[in-house]
């Protein structure tokens, strides 16, 4: 079991990724569930994603069904990094939350970000880990970008001052569904964007930092969601 938890406080919040299950996860999502329930699914943008170092993908939020499209598309099988995911603590109940804790997702309270919750995803960044976070903070069915929360850059700029000889990037990603409701033959359409390198931002003004952060990050989404999903090149690159 691949664990990872706040070294300064061990009685808060762990995460962590079973092997076993991880390899099974990845493969049978990206390669039966995904295809055999959507139509075309498309993901462009994959050379945006690093590699190695701390990461923080910014996806929009259109559906449950985003907690398997992510890994889909800078998963495993496409970047050789397994995803940590910040997850409503509703979802981490029963039979779901299992497999959740499990493959690398930790609990977030959706009315207000705990610091319990920022420390850990600091730390996971500091491990050079991937971690997932939707700035909307919940699902929007609505084509237009909610304002986004202060959260992410708010644990993006703490991991950037511990990290002062690494650069902490914010990858923003839409994932656009062809029905507000994805069924059954659903087209997916994935659009990951460059990174936002945390480093730029001046880490003596947190608060002024974050606020141009995020507007930054709310920017670059927008682009992505509502200026290019409409252009006819994201119909170029069809991962399957």
């Amino acid at each position: 079991m691949v664990q990872s938890q706040v070294r300064s406080n061990p009685s808060s919040i762990t995460s962590q990724i079973s092997p076993w299950l991880a390899r099974l996860a990845y493969p049978l999502g990206a390669c039966v569930v995904l295809p055999t329930y959507f139509g075309k699914i498309t993901v462009t943008g994959q050379e945006n994603l690093p590699p190695t170092g701390p990461v923080i993908l910014a996806p929009t939020h259109r559906s449950r069904w985003d907690g398997l499209v992510m890994p889909y598309a800078a998963g495993k099988l496409v970047t050789g990094r397994y995803l940590r995911f910040m997850v409503s603590a509703n979802e981490m109940t029963g039979l779901q939350g299992w497999f959740i804790r499990r493959l690398g997702g930790f609990p977030v309270d959706s009315q207000k970000l705990r610091l319990e919750t920022v420390h850990h995803s600091v730390e996971l960044l500091c491990d050079g880990e991937m971690i997932t976070i939707f700035p909307e903070g919940n699902i929007y069915r609505q084509p237009k970008v909610e304002p986004l929360k202060r959260g992410v850059a708010a644990i993006a700029l703490q991991a950037q001052a511990k990290l002062p000889d690494e650069v902490v990037k914010i990858v923003p990603i839409s994932i656009h569904y062809s029905d507000p409701y994805p069924q059954w033959g659903t087209d997916v359409q994935v659009a990951i964007g460059q990174p936002l390198a945390v480093s730029q931002y001046n880490l003596k003004t947190p608060k002024s930092s974050s606020k141009q952060l995020t507007q930054n990050l709310e920017n670059a989404l927008r682009r992505l969601h509502e200026v290019e999903a409409l252009s006819p090149q994201q119909d170029m690159i069809l991962t399957a």
